[in-house]
């Protein structure tokens, strides 16, 4: 029989199922109705160190509430790292504002804080950092130059929960955070997303905003214009079981981590994922970067591993490469060299918890087999 190592899948577990089921039993399913939705949005926020919890239908959603909590709009700039899921660009284009791409560290693979002052104009509104890869950002320079411009600072966490700068949990440091529970995630809801906040109006104005911003007194009188981005009660119920092992599965995703490098990193012609001295690095997925003689040789050495049953993925393409932004005038190419390098030399390899011992062992094997036949 053929193996079959994926890159991801969802750590589900009778919890999950014990509260799905007690939500289901009690016909509470929706956005609206039901015990979930509270204890998760109160749980998450007391795990990520802040006071405000707000339960979204995706990362995206989260991101998109948070920039119009934020009040950012049509012709407004904001600073985001351009090596990063679409979705961090999506949500600011929902709104009319124009994405600025900021080009990336070398090493984290995060925003460069160094070049975030150059691009600040007097339509800057925002920097939006995106913790890649569960690495959280350099955040210390970022708040200095946010404070020093009056900028307002908005966590793309969707990568990164229970990530740590600093002995601070990341979602709480800037202005606003937003967590993704999609199935492949450090935890899952399915779909589902989450906002974090220290700021009471940010999280009322996005809790208002999420669910039709229905009127107080008249339900049907409403308040703003509003979306139908509401996590529903029963993807709660999974949320909050999940929640309750999620150091267990950090610390699964850091072995898996701590065992590829430790396997690999004799290797000259790769570029580890690596963890500062002022983090804990969750490491969402273990993402390479092809060096040396490996380098342009991502194709094939991703066929042959899936040909061995091992899947891979490829890394994020940035902002300043995707066509459909260039085709508008909206970037360049040539706008963020370093990601540009990143992008096309780079990919992840499993890094599921269900991995056992022996999967772990042979996707190594495979891999420095493939690297060392180039």
């Amino acid at each position: 029989m053929k193996r079959e190592i994926p890159v991801s899948k969802p750590f589900i577990g009778e919890t999950e199922i014990q509260y799905a089921n007690d939500a289901l039993s009690k016909n509470a399913i929706s956005g609206f109705f039901g015990e979930y939705i509270s204890k998760f949005e109160t749980a998450f926020a007391n795990y990520s160190d802040c006071k405000y919890g707000v339960a979204t239908s995706s990362g995206t959603t989260a991101l998109h509430l948070a920039l119009l909590a934020l009040s950012i709009g049509k012709d407004d700039e904001i600073l985001v790292a351009t090596l990063t899921n679409m979705a961090s660009f999506f949500a600011v284009i929902y709104q009319g504002a124009k994405p600025i791409p900021i080009d990336i560290e070398e090493d984290t693979l995060n925003i460069d804080p160094n070049i975030l002052e150059s691009k600040i104009s007097p339509r800057t509104k925002a920097i939006l950092v995106v913790h890649l890869f569960g690495h959280p950002v350099n955040m210390d320079p970022v708040m200095v130059i946010a404070r020093r411009h009056n900028l307002y600072v908005i966590e793309d966490c969707a990568e990164a929960h229970g990530a740590i700068y600093k002995g601070k949990k990341i979602g709480g440091i800037g202005d606003i955070g937003c967590f993704s529970f999609y199935a492949n995630k450090i935890i899952t809801t399915g779909e589902g997303g989450m906002i974090t906040t220290n700021n009471y109006p940010l999280a009322e104005k996005a809790r208002s905003l999420k669910g039709l911003a229905f009127g107080d007194t008249n339900k049907f009188m409403h308040k703003d214009i509003g979306y139908n981005y509401r996590m529903t009660n029963l993807q709660a119920a999974i949320g909050y079981a999940q929640l309750e092992k999620i150091e267990t599965i950090i610390n699964r995703k850091r072995a898996i981590a701590r065992y590829y490098s430790e396997k690999l990193n004799n290797l000259e012609c790769l570029q580890l994922p690596i963890e500062k001295s002022y983090a804990r690095n969750v490491y969402w997925m273990y993402h390479m970067v092809l060096r040396g003689k490996a380098n342009g040789h991502r194709t094939l050495i991703m066929k042959k591993l899936l040909e061995k049953g091992i899947e891979t993925r490829e890394g994020f393409i940035p902002y300043n490469m995707q066509d459909i932004f260039i085709k508008r005038g909206w970037t360049r190419l040539e706008d963020c060299p370093k990601a540009n390098d990143v992008a096309m030399n780079s990919f992840y390899l499993p890094s599921g918890t269900s991995l056992t011992n022996e999967e772990l062992a042979y996707v190594v094997t495979k891999l420095i087999e493939i690297l060392e036949s180039i």
